[in-house]
């Protein structure tokens, strides 16, 4: 049996061909590869503050030693239907604040106040000195209602994401998401974030401990994450079911070429 007949290494050569080009490298998937962490990195800074924006929604509570004072200042709960418990009375829920497009909102008895673009801390002293000229040691509780940020492309489990503590980093987001499936693109994630009315971007590269001292190492709300597809996966991708008939005749051809050389 010759198995060197050139018909038959060529048919060979091109499963082979098939074969390897659905290879992944280790540099392609690993997180983190490029250096150990360093002392440098036990500094990174641990007090990030979201700053708040356009189309916000805001939950503030006032509350003071007399509660009589602070009543004013704090807009009646509404009620509202859940769809998994049935009630005659519903459920509660505090009355929001939406930012609006000059970054103001309407507050009861202060009335405009620009809350866009200050962090919760800088919000919560604005408050509390407008609201000294009516009540003793006001306590102001500013809470965002709808931080959301949405993971798309590469992942186990793509989508939209509430996010509760309003403080959340790339590599936790991603683990909401299920993780990068083995076909994403670890070195070149898109990072969409809306800023002053603008889209900026910015580029996520998780095989280096240099992304945790990123300025986008936490995301802010209504962030965009898209994990592109790596080669492997674009090339799969171009491997049709047509292609994959192709090469099972091929294979099948191989059979016989060898049956017959024989």
């Amino acid at each position: 049996m010759n198995f060197m007949h050139p018909l038959f290494n060529r048919l060979i050569a091109l499963l082979v061909l098939v074969g390897l080009t659905s290879c992944v490298s280790r540099q392609e998937i690993v997180y983190f590869q490029d250096e150990p962490l360093s002392d440098q990195y036990e500094s990174m800074t641990t007090d990030f503050e979201i700053t708040f924006k356009q189309d916000d929604l805001l939950t503030i509570d006032v509350s003071a030693l007399d509660p009589d004072a602070a009543r004013p200042f704090n807009l009646p709960a509404v009620s509202y239907n859940s769809s998994s418990v049935i009630s005659a009375q519903g459920a509660l829920r505090m009355q929001t604040y939406l930012i609006d497009s000059k970054g103001n909102i309407e507050f009861p008895v202060l009335g405009t106040l620009k809350i866009g673009g200050l962090s919760r801390s800088e919000a919560n002293a604005l408050l509390k000195d407008k609201l000294t000229e009516y009540i003793k040691d006001p306590i102001v509780n500013i809470r965002l209602a709808n931080f959301t940020i949405t993971i798309l492309g590469e992942v186990n489990n793509p989508g939209t994401f509430t996010i509760q503590d309003e403080r959340i980093s790339i590599p936790e987001a991603l683990g909401l998401a299920g993780d990068l499936t083995i076909w994403g693109k670890r070195d070149n994630i898109l990072l969409i974030r809306e800023m002053e009315g603008k889209k900026r971007y910015g580029k996520i590269d998780l095989t280096s401990v240099n992304m945790m001292s990123s300025p986008e190492y936490y995301l802010t709300q209504n962030d965009v994450l898209y994990v592109e597809p790596n080669n492997a996966r674009m090339r799969q991708s171009n491997f049709t079911n047509q292609n994959a008939l192709i090469v099972s005749i091929v294979a099948t051809l191989a059979t016989i070429t060898a049956i017959l050389i024989r």
